[in-house]
């Protein structure tokens, strides 16, 4: 455990999507988990009690709006409407994956946007203040009109392969969208960067066309937002291999992992899957290629920032 953190106008509270990275949050910070119960009743509907007084206090609230999406999403609006009446000074969100995020623009008529409806819903329910990691798309910040600040996982996913001394890199964009996110670890890492030129027939089917730059005899790492089924980013790494590069690692910063995913991964040309922990991950999506990495210090560092009123910015100076 941290020192123990100083005031005690500072509350953490975790829901149940991801407790064991809530508990290591709130270790960093130096504070104990707040107490609160989630119970069902025997519909389905949530109940939740908190159990101890939070008046005037400053919340954060930690809950990842991963699977099972909907459940976690009511607990958490149910959280907020529980934490408002009981007199929170402030309610801030903490998530680290924003479920819901891939719909946030009309791409086809009589579409929804969800990425919009869940930020109207957070804001409803009584949320002053977002904190998330690598959203889907940077113009969902827009959809609030409360502050939010975005957390990056790249620098934790570039220091964790510049330390395994590769040499000769290219870092590849699975598709056209993530070429912003490719680009900033390339700087990072000093590589060039290379895109795969991909059309998709339908949702969550792949299907790559070509690769732009050149990956020949280079050790690729290709770098996404969110993997889920895993096709883009196994389709992608046999690509890569059929055009030369001597091996391929992968990273992303929301392992959703749904689906076939685990078993194209394991039997992908994917050397090493690097991941972060905004989702759990359960026991059945372990994989002996799978590397997991904690984002748990860079949220205790936001959480305090925010709660010392100091810039959240200079986290990623």
């Amino acid at each position: 455990m941290a020192n123990h953190y100083p005031n005690d106008k500072l509350k953490i509270f975790s829901l149940t999507a991801n407790e064991p990275l809530a508990q290591e949050v709130a270790e960093q910070v130096g504070l104990p988990l707040g107490k609160c119960s989630v119970k069902r009743f025997s519909d389905g509907e949530i109940q939740i009690n908190i159990d101890e007084s939070i008046r005037g206090c400053e919340v954060f609230v930690i809950q990842s709006t991963s699977n099972p999406v909907n459940d976690n999403l009511m607990e958490l609006l149910i959280m907020l409407d529980a934490l408002m009446r009981a007199s929170a000074r402030t309610i801030n969100v903490v998530m680290p994956y924003y479920g819901y995020a891939r719909q946030d623009r009309k791409a086809s008529s009589r579409e929804p946007i969800t990425a919009k409806l869940v930020a109207n819903l957070l804001e409803k329910a009584g949320a002053d203040r977002v904190i998330a990691v690598d959203l889907h798309a940077p113009q969902i910040q827009g959809f609030f009109d409360i502050p939010i600040d975005h957390l990056i996982a790249e620098p934790i996913l570039t220091e964790y392969f510049q330390s395994q001394e590769l040499d000769d890199l290219v870092i590849v964009s699975p598709d056209h969208g993530g070429v912003t996110r490719a680009r900033k670890m390339a700087d990072r890492m000093k590589a060039p960067i290379a895109i795969i030129d991909k059309r998709r027939p339908r949702p969550n089917v792949a299907e790559v066309m070509n690769i732009v730059g050149n990956v020949e005899g280079k050790t690729a790492i290709l770098i996404d937002d969110i993997i889920d089924t895993a096709g883009t980013i196994t389709i992608a790494a046999s690509a890569l291999i059929e055009s030369g590069a001597k091996e391929v690692y992968a990273c992303c910063s929301h392992p959703v992992l749904s689906g076939p995913a685990i078993e194209r991964i394991n039997n992908s040309k994917i050397k090493e899957l690097v991941i972060t922990n905004s989702i759990e991950l359960p026991e059945s999506k372990q994989s002996p290629k799978i590397k997991q990495l904690s984002i748990a210090p860079l949220l205790a560092s936001a959480i305090i920032r925010v709660f010392e009123k100091k810039s959240v910015s200079t986290l990623f100076d």
